[in-house]
Order: structure tokens, then C-alpha cells, then sequence
């Protein structure tokens, strides 16, 4: 019943708000996740009025859309969403708007070079923020989009994503060469709350172990706990990350297994794995998240 109830609502918000006129001339966008508000703000910047549906802390895969988040959809002319099934229950709501321009920007990428997983309806793993050339492909697909929709505005928005894309190769330049001057191969093990790290872990070089698996929505059992906790004890493993959108629960009880069984094993710090840090700050920002994860990661782990 609750989910009938739950659509209802959203065909009503749709068809009250499908004729709202605009406050001004300005293009409305609406992005999900903190990722991708964080890039269109880059490349739309004041020509554009953004609205981000998630903040600091969120987690996509568990998000519902609230009667709020529905409006803001529908007054959209544009929404930009992760795809790949990062936001299950948001799907719902999307199908109801077929007639809106509802952009997946996973379809920047060619599937076959994206990592499998039986997780998710996709069969991929969603995560692709954490391959930078990824986000780099990404951040000219939602160029042209944005030119398409305000042609006038072609100059600007070229510019502003000429200098991005130089940031993001600064960034991933930056990245490799911290890692491979303060972390040798045989250290590089990251264990973290969930599997949201693997583009990362193929992109530089690291073997990644969830302990919730791919989606937050799988809880982690205790043959889970016991099984990585065997694992950090195997491969020497010193520390072991909490993500800011994951309950550090889960963290803390695989330590208190390993640590049972005479092994130190700290937890290395926080990392964002699914949402950026607050707003206003360098964590805030897709660039500075990186920074931040990789300082982390290398300082614990060397």
C-alpha cells in the first residue's frame, strides 16, 4: 500500500507542477548526487540555476526522494543523475518522467570498459567517479548538454571546461605520483565500509576489499566479518577506512575481530566514498575529495 501511496503522490506533484512558470530566464537544473552537482556547477556555473538533491554524508544508494526533492524534479529542465543504478530508489521516480530530459551521465562511457557487478540491476558497478578519466569524459558530456541548451552561452561554457578538464589532469597527475613515491606496491590494500573504491583500486594500482560489497543496501554478516578480518590478518594490513556516507559500525566491528585475534589494525581515517564533503569546503569540492581520500589512504597505509 505505502508504495502505491508513494507514487501517487509523485504522478500528483508532476501534473500540479508541469505548467509552474519559471522565476526567470535562467536554465533550471537538478543533479543527485554530490559528484555531479559539484561538476555542472564547474562547467555551468552562474548561467544556470543548480539544485542538488543530495548533500554532504548521503548515502545514493539507500535515498528516497521526498515530496520536496519531487517538485524540484518536476520544475527541471534538465536533471542529471549517476545511472548504473547508483540511485535504486530514485529509479521509480525517474521512469515517471519520460517526458522530462532526465540525463544518465554513465552513458558518457562505453560499458564494456566499466568493471561488472551482480549487484546491481546494470550489472555494473556505479562508482565511476573514481576513475578521473572517467570524470573526464563525463565532464564533456555534460558540456555538450548544456550547450545544447543554451546555445549563446557555447563560448563560455568551452572555456570553463577547457580549465576543468586541465584541473582533473593536474589532479590524476598529482595522485600517481604521490602514490608511487610514498607507498610501495605490496601496501597497497585498501579495506573500507563497502566496495565503492574499485575504479580507483584499478586506476591506481590498489587491491580493494568491501566489507558491505558493492551497495550499502547489502548488510555485512558475520561470516563477512570474520572472513576480511582473516584477510587483514593474511596480507599484514595496518589500517583499515570508515566512509562519511556509511555507518562506522561495520568498521568498528571488523577491527575489534582482527584486533581479537592479536593483530593491531587501525582505522586509518574517513573517506568520502559516495558523497563529497560540506559545502564551502575544499572536501566539498570532486578535486579536493580526491586529495583528501589519497593523503589518507598513503599516510595510514605507509
Amino acid at each position: 500500500m505505502h508504495r502505491y501511496l508513494y507514487i501517487a503522490i509523485i504522478s500528483l506533484i508532476f501534473f500540479s507542477c508541469k505548467n509552474e512558470k519559471k522565476t526567470n530566464e535562467k536554465l533550471n537544473v537538478v543533479t543527485t548526487t554530490t559528484m555531479i552537482t559539484d561538476l555542472v556547477k564547474n562547467i555551468g556555473g552562474e548561467y544556470i540555476n543548480l539544485e542538488g538533491l543530495m548533500g554532504s554524508g548521503v548515502d545514493p544508494h539507500l535515498y528516497k526522494a521526498s515530496e520536496g526533492d519531487v517538485t524540484k524534479l518536476a520544475n527541471a529542465d534538465i536533471i542529471f543523475y549517476n545511472g548504473l543504478h547508483l540511485e535504486g530508489k530514485l529509479v521509480e521516480v525517474f521512469e515517471k518522467m519520460k517526458n522530462k530530459k532526465t540525463i544518465a551521465i554513465s552513458n558518457a562511457l562505453d560499458k564494456n570498459t566499466l568493471i561488472g557487478s551482480e549487484y546491481f540491476a546494470s550489472n555494473y558497478d556505479p562508482h565511476i567517479w573514481f576513475n578521473v578519466d572517467y570524470w573526464i569524459k563525463v565532464t564533456e558530456y555534460v558540456t555538450e548538454i548544456l550547450i545544447e541548451a543554451i546555445p549563446d552561452k557555447k563560448a563560455i561554457f568551452e572555456s570553463n571546461h577547457a580549465n576543468y578538464i586541465k584541473k582533473l589532469g593536474a589532479l590524476k597527475a598529482a595522485i600517481h605520483s604521490i602514490i608511487e613515491e610514498s607507498l610501495p606496491k605490496e601496501k597497497r590494500i585498501l579495506v573500507t565500509a563497502h566496495d565503492a573504491f574499485n575504479y580507483f583500486g584499478r586506476s591506481f594500482g590498489f587491491e580493494v576489499v568491501g566489507l558491505q560489497g558493492l551497495s550499502t543496501a547489502t548488510e555485512a554478516g558475520v561470516q563477512d566479518v570474520q572472513k576480511l578480518s582473516a584477510f587483514i590478518i593474511e596480507k599484514n594490513v595496518k589500517a583499515i577506512f570508515v566512509e562519511s556516507s556509511v555507518p562506522k559500525r561495520t568498521i568498528e566491528a571488523l577491527q575489534a575481530a582482527v584486533n581479537s585475534k592479536g593483530h593491531d589494525v587501525t582505522i586509518g581515517g574517513s573517506l568520502y566514498s559516495d558523497a563529497l564533503g560540506n559545502a564551502g569546503t575544499i572536501e566539498g569540492t570532486y578535486i579536493g575529495m580526491f586529495e583528501h581520500n589519497v593523503n589518507t589512504i598513503v599516510n595510514a597505509l605507509k
